[in-house]
């Protein structure tokens, strides 16, 4: 794991981090873990002027919005408590922070994410988030996919399944970009944008 820069216009982006998945258990951090992180972490891309994306999974009462396909898995039909998409206190009400909603695992995928990027010149992001295989991981391979630089931070994200984050940190990360710590990238963030 190492971070080599950032780009003068890199976003964070923070996948999932909302009242109804925080609470969950989660591997290796737990989501107040995960969040405090976070906290950190837009709170200094803010201070540097920097795009910082809160990204939230929701759908409609009816689940019409969902993913459509047959899988194994299904979540169609789960009653979901009110509130449970909003997006976590500590990291809401700051104005200017983009809001994305998405429908799928990526927060590329049927949303504006990469219109709001580009049209603040972001060339590379951050990603933390919950959980890291599924929210995280697929917003990367859509990124990396866009042309974007991506940074993951591994101790501001967790899963439900440890040995899914396992899998996404060692083996499909190193691919999509570079990893390190949140501390790793508030140190890098402060020599290269300080």
């Amino acid at each position: 794991m190492s971070l080599s820069t950032l780009d003068p216009r890199t976003a964070l982006v923070v996948i999932d981090l909302q009242q109804g998945i925080v609470g969950m258990p989660t591997q290796p951090y737990t989501g107040p873990e995960v969040v405090a992180r976070a906290v950190e972490l837009a709170d200094a891309f803010r201070s540097h002027d920097l795009p910082v994306v809160l990204v939230r999974v929701s759908f409609a009462a009816d689940f019409a919005d969902a993913v459509p396909g047959r899988t194994e898995r299904q979540a169609r039909g789960l009653a979901f408590p009110a509130g449970w998409d909003t997006v976590v206190d500590e990291l809401s009400g700051h104005e200017g922070d983009i809001q994305v909603t998405k429908h799928n695992w990526s927060a590329f995928h049927g949303t504006d994410l990469d219109v709001q990027l580009r049209r603040r010149g972001v060339t590379q992001i951050v990603l933390t988030g919950i959980a890291t295989s599924i929210g995280v991981e697929s917003t990367a391979r859509d990124a990396y996919a866009h042309g974007y630089h991506v940074s993951l931070a591994t101790d501001a994200m967790a899963d439900g399944d440890g040995e899914a984050h396992r899998g996404s940190v060692e083996r499909i990360f190193p691919r999509l970009g570079e990893s390190g710590t949140t501390a790793e990238v508030l140190e890098l963030l402060a020599k290269t944008h300080g």
